[in-house]
């Protein structure tokens, strides 16, 4: 069979790995893929949010399952098309995907049923949205409502903040369009979390609670970014807290899809803080998160490819359980100097063979995916601002975060950064060195 991955960062690296490891009978396309999936699927050169183009392809190779992976083609509606088109396909419609392409939407649909969240309003102009911001007090949230690439929620710890992320959305327009409506909601205080589920609608196959690394710097400092990594599992969810986890937050929200029209398949990702009163969604995602993807794959043991079509509207998903190995995985993310902000590219890097090596992870239990890089001739260079995602597994987090931070000192590119503290919760929760 053919399998046709789209979208080009470290997410869709990790899945053709994880979907090659588990079937390398199989031939896959990746469209466009990047440097890091080269030896794993054939690369083509359409826009993954071309839905139009996309078919053409799938017809013409006779692709037999595509998977989507980053958000934008889902807000496309390319899952839509190709159901019309009768090809089976992973991920939500266009519909559907609004939980995460509208803040305002998933918010509004939250509040209406009994879905536990931040309490919030959503604002068109400036002056209605900071009357309100001030009247919760400080620290408050501002979230440009539409897609803004992880970096559309501004968490303003004093007036001089708040004001200055208004005028990013109303004034400067730093998120264009996705900023022409603002959600302004209490900040949460408490311990972040993803809760990451596959569905079809009814059933829900839960992979194990992984923590993204939202902030810059190490210590949580800094401006947001698309993440910096994250690591799993988290034992601060234990098996009472999922449970409620998936009663109170995830089946009403299922419940709420249905009900409006909008049935949800594919990957349903909450974003929680851990509060005193319990857990709160920040966020919905539509779409394994990135860099969770990259901590989570290489905990599965359960063949991917099969939980990914069973999380269709046809169902059987209640029959396919995940199941995971022992220990623990850390993904630590280099970044281009000066990211989030602006930064450069074309800087050279140099990953040792043995790093690149397909039995690496089985050797040495680590593997770099590709997020941000490019081809230059025949030097690998750097291509975005989320650039490597270096992974690697152990017993615990602590060996896995030791194995990943010397992987990655060993790799060659003086133009990256990255936070030199990825699990430091999980690593202080255990006592661990």
């Amino acid at each position: 069979m053919k399998v046709l991955v789209l979208g080009g960062g470290g997410r869709e690296h990790a899945l053709l790995w994880k979907l090659h490891r588990d079937h390398p009978e199989h031939a896959y396309l990746a469209a466009p893929g990047n440097p890091g999936t080269e030896p794993l699927a054939r690369a083509v050169t359409v826009d993954p949010a071309d839905a139009g183009s996309l078919l053409a392809l799938a017809r013409a190779e006779d692709v037999g399952f595509t998977v989507v992976g980053p958000e934008a083609p889902l807000a496309a509606g390319v899952v839509d098309a190709f159901r019309a088109a009768g090809l089976a396909v992973f991920g939500p419609t266009r519909a559907a995907a609004r939980l995460e392409t509208s803040k305002a939407f998933a918010k509004d649909l939250m509040a209406r049923h009994g879905v536990p969240t931040a309490r919030f309003e959503i604002f068109r102009d400036r002056e209605g949205a900071a009357a309100y911001a001030r009247s919760l007090g400080i620290p408050v949230v501002v979230k440009a409502s539409g897609l803004a690439a992880g970096k559309g929620a501004l968490v303003c710890a004093s007036e001089a903040e708040l004001d200055d992320a208004l005028d990013a959305c109303f004034v400067r327009r730093e998120f264009g369009a996705a900023g022409d409506e603002v959600v302004v909601e209490e900040f949460l205080e408490g311990e972040e979390c993803s809760i990451i589920a596959l569905t079809d609608g009814e059933s829900l196959a839960a992979f194990s609670p992984s923590q993204d690394h939202k902030r810059a710097h190490d210590g949580d400092r800094g401006p947001n970014t698309g993440g910096m990594g994250a690591y799993a599992p988290v034992t601060a969810v234990g098996a009472e807290l999922e449970a409620r986890i998936h009663r109170e937050i995830f089946a009403p929200t299922l419940a709420a899809m249905r009900e409006a029209g909008a049935p949800f398949t594919g990957c349903l990702y909450a974003g929680l803080m851990l509060t005193s009163e319990g857990p709160k969604v920040l966020e919905w995602n539509v779409r394994l998160g990135d860099p969770e993807a990259e901590a989570l794959l290489p905990l599965l043991e359960s063949d991917l490819l099969e939980l990914l079509m069973a999380a269709g509207p046809s169902g059987g998903l209640a029959a396919v359980r995940p199941r995971w190995r022992a220990g623990a995985c850390v993904t630590v993310v280099a970044a281009s100097a000066g990211y989030p902000g602006p930064y450069e590219t074309g800087s050279p890097i140099a990953i040792p063979d043995d790093l690149s090596a397909p039995d690496s992870f089985d050797r040495e239990g680590v593997v770099v995916f590709h997020a941000g890089t490019r081809r230059d001739g025949g030097r690998l260079v750097t291509g975005g601002g989320r650039v490597l995602d270096v992974t690697a597994v152990g017993r615990d987090v602590a060996e896995a975060r030791e194995r990943a931070y010397r992987a990655l000192g060993r790799i060659q590119a003086p133009s990256l950064q990255w936070r030199s503290d990825i699990g430091w919760r999980e690593v202080a929760r255990l006592g661990l060195r």
